[in-house]
């Protein structure tokens, strides 16, 4: 602030939309309650091993699924927080999957034969909030997030916001009764404050 001053213009996310400068955005938060197993764990859990055992939560699996063949035709960024969980996801869809571990020439190879349709579906992790290009992806699938990170919300819809002829879709997959609700709300706070609402659907 002190360098370059105020904000000085300010346009909210859904005018740019009328006006044709993003794409229509539609966001769900799909919610689902934790295995039997799990709920002993996550009760059982410390303050700081609860938010890992909830964003991991192994059914957001068929949820992801789920979504992969409503939108087959689509090109498809499943993102997240946690490194194993993403692992597993890529290894169960056989997708490709980018980290900050992934060298920067694998990096863009791997972007590359994604815009150029050798395969619909990318698995990364926080690598995707910031200075990643694919115009072509429409659907985003959140697993798991940095706590009640606005910014991170903002930054992972913007990813497939780039114009297009058809509705941009952004799904977060939160575990039911648990912290992950509460991050829920305070994510999401910067994008209803743009217009957008979000669809609240019960996945068990």
């Amino acid at each position: 602030f002190s360098l370059i001053g105020p904000k000085r213009y300010d346009v909210p996310w859904k005018e740019l939309e009328k006006r044709a400068y993003i794409s229509e955005g539609i966001c769900h938060e799909c919610k689902i309650s934790l295995s039997e197993k799990e709920k002993i764990n996550y009760f059982s859990a410390t303050r700081r091993e609860k938010p890992r055992i909830a964003g991991e939560n192994l059914y957001k699996n068929f949820i992801v699924k789920e979504l992969l063949r409503k939108h087959q035709k689509d090109k498809i960024l499943v993102i997240g927080q946690y490194l194993s969980q993403l692992s597993f996801i890529a290894d169960s869809l056989k997708a490709p999957l980018v980290t900050g571990k992934t060298p920067q020439k694998q990096r863009e190879a791997i972007y590359n034969q994604f815009k150029e349709g050798q395969f619909n579906v990318l698995v990364v992790s926080k690598v995707a909030n910031l200075a990643l290009d694919i115009p072509d992806a429409s659907v985003a699938i959140q697993v798991s997030g940095a706590f009640g990170s606005r910014q991170e919300e903002a930054q992972r819809l913007g990813r497939i916001l780039r114009p297009k002829e058809h509705p941009a879709y952004f799904y977060s997959l939160v575990t039911k009764d648990t912290v992950e609700e509460d991050f829920s709300l305070k994510r999401q706070v910067f994008l209803t404050e743009q217009g957008y609402k979000y669809n609240i659907e019960d996945w068990d």
